[in-house]
């Protein structure tokens, strides 16, 4: 093998407040070698960043925590390099959970086999964990109707960005609002990606901007955020209105919050309001019908797929920092080679 080296980048230390460069560190150490049966070597060609990477240093979720001194941890488009698994062979394009590393051994039954595709990227977003948290977010969970309202939060980052425009392509005569962090982001928002109108949360309390762009009420909202977007919206939300739950990354990143939003209990009792947690690997049985309408979208040019490529291993913890601090249009990932 031409590497005689694995680069991994470790997490020195779990965070007690901000992430920062200071809790990771890029260690170099042997090509790990292939023994077991049912198990591969795979090569890293480009690594997922998301909210949920910090949230595994938090404590377990659906996934064990990452422990200072692990590889941190992430999923990963990699190419197999060798196989003792009959169900993959060498040269295999596979996502799997292979940490921020050059190379991993991973067990074959944790891997899925992706199809070759140009560009491989958006294996990681359209057709990766993005879109299929978008499309089953969106549609599984919070089933919206035609000529409803829904409400995106974190609207330009990976996940947002794609529900969005799921929600044009899927809910006839939708009105589509997206939250963001920025001016230009929510200018973007609208001028690019369809979205009818924008709520700058930096700029406006969030609250009385919803009121002036959703007088009506909400019906659908994809909450990525918790905090106090989630608790703006459940005040603008209509009866029997469904929030799909997907993350909370304002809560993730420095000291945990001191109290939750406020008046919920009554809120959703007297609204009737439908709130619901999941993760993408909830639906297995509809992934190909996703990926199938994901396919056709983007054909049809009603998705425009925005990606946010680092290159760099050794950049992963900035690019990581910086998707936290909402750096990014789009899916961040970083390309490993």
């Amino acid at each position: 093998m031409a590497e005689a080296t694995n680069r991994q980048i470790l997490l020195v230390e779990t965070p007690k407040g901000k992430l920062g460069s200071e809790h990771f560190k890029m260690t170099e150490t042997t090509v790990p070698t292939l023994s077991d049966e049912g198990a591969l070597l795979v090569r890293t060609h480009y690594i997922s960043l998301d909210a949920a990477n910090r949230a595994w240093m938090q404590g377990a979720t659906y996934r064990d925590a990452v422990e200072s001194g692990q590889v941190m941890a992430g999923g990963a488009i990699a190419e197999v390099i060798e196989s003792k698994s009959s169900d993959f062979a060498a040269g295999d394009l596979v996502f799997a959970d292979t940490g921020w590393q050059d190379y991993a051994v991973v067990p074959a039954k944790a891997a899925q086999k992706v199809p070759s595709m140009e560009p491989k990227t958006h294996l990681l977003s359209v057709y990766g964990v993005a879109g299929l948290t978008a499309y089953f977010g969106l549609l599984n969970c919070a089933t919206p109707k035609a000529g409803e309202t829904i409400l995106v939060s974190a609207a330009a980052g990976s996940v947002g960005t794609l529900a969005g425009q799921i929600a044009k392509a899927a809910v006839p005569d939708c009105t589509v609002i997206g939250i963001a962090g920025s001016d230009e982001k929510c200018q973007w928002l609208k001028d690019e990606l369809g979205f009818d109108a924008t709520v700058n949360y930096k700029a406006e309390p969030v609250f009385k901007a919803l009121k002036a762009v959703a007088p009506q009420g909400i019906d659908v909202y994809f909450d990525n955020v918790g905090g106090d977007i989630l608790e703006a919206a459940l005040f603008r939300m209509n009866n029997f209105g469904r929030i799909a739950c997907c993350g909370a990354v304002s809560q993730y990143d420095g000291a945990p919050p001191s109290a939750g939003p406020r008046g919920v209990p009554g809120l959703i009792v007297t609204k009737r309001l439908n709130l619901r947690g999941f993760i993408m690997s909830d639906f297995p049985n509809e992934r190909e019908k996703a990926l199938k309408d994901l396919e056709g979208w983007v054909a049809e040019g009603k998705i425009k797929v925005q990606e946010d490529i680092i290159d760099g291993l050794e950049n992963t913890p900035a690019a990581l920092i910086g998707l936290l601090a909402g750096e990014n249009r789009g899916k961040r990932m970083v390309k490993v080679v």
